[in-house]
């Protein structure tokens, strides 16, 4: 068995990861009760046994650390459950459709929590990290799918795709799993349409579409 000691001297980042997960769950327990504050931050702590100081070291931004952490497990968990898929033997349609219904089934197992979630991340002064969260989430779904574009198709895919997600959770919270997916149907179908015709147009992707692309692009990347 690996002494604990040595482990962390291998990988120093690995206990706050394992606390970051910890407090997450913590936090998931009371934020339908708390919002996403800086107290349910010090409260999610306190349930792991960290003080309050040590809380604000592990997550000095409080909830919106909290809150990227859940957006982050999402991800992860989207990803867990395509595994098993074999994205190179589904048309590129397909492939996208499967991806995004494995994030918002991922999204719909806290979705107490999403619906606080969702409304924190709509504040002005959250608007960034939303957009960072979402432009992470389009991208994993995007190489997940044998995205390689490193032209403006690269960013233009992760822009068109981060408002399908957003969109389309929103659907599901409100409005239930069929309908989410059938507008992610109807969205993806118009996307198709558009590649096919700049494709024989030979036409580049708007101005005001690479100017979403490279504004999103920012916000990721800085």
């Amino acid at each position: 068995m690996t002494d604990p000691s040595q482990a962390a001297d291998q990988d120093p980042d690995a206990w706050a990861r394992e606390t970051e997960d910890k407090v997450l769950d913590a936090a998931l327990v009371h934020v339908v009760h708390e919002g996403w504050t800086r107290r349910l931050a010090i409260r999610a702590g306190a349930d792991v046994g960290l003080s309050a100081g040590e809380t604000e070291l592990l997550l000095p931004n409080g909830a919106a650390d909290l809150a990227a952490l859940l957006g982050r497990r999402h991800d992860k968990r989207a990803l867990a459950a395509l595994a098993g898929t074999d994205p190179t033997s589904l048309k590129i349609r397909i492939r996208i459709r499967a991806a995004v219904e494995a994030r918002l089934d991922a999204a719909a197992q806290d979705e107490a929590a999403v619906r606080r979630w969702t409304g924190f991340l709509a504040l002005p002064q959250n608007l960034t990290l939303g957009g960072r969260l979402l432009w992470d989430s389009a991208d994993q779904l995007w190489r997940w799918a044998g995205d390689t574009a490193t032209d403006e198709n690269h960013y233009s895919k992760r822009a068109i795709l981060s408002g399908i997600l957003s969109t389309a959770l929103a659907i599901r919270l409100h409005s239930g799993r069929e309908a989410s997916m059938t507008f992610v149907d109807a969205r993806i179908a118009n996307v198709m349409s558009f590649e096919k015709w700049k494709a024989t147009t030979k036409i580049r992707p708007s101005l005001a579409l690479k100017g979403l692309a490279e504004s999103l692009g920012r916000m990721r990347y800085g």
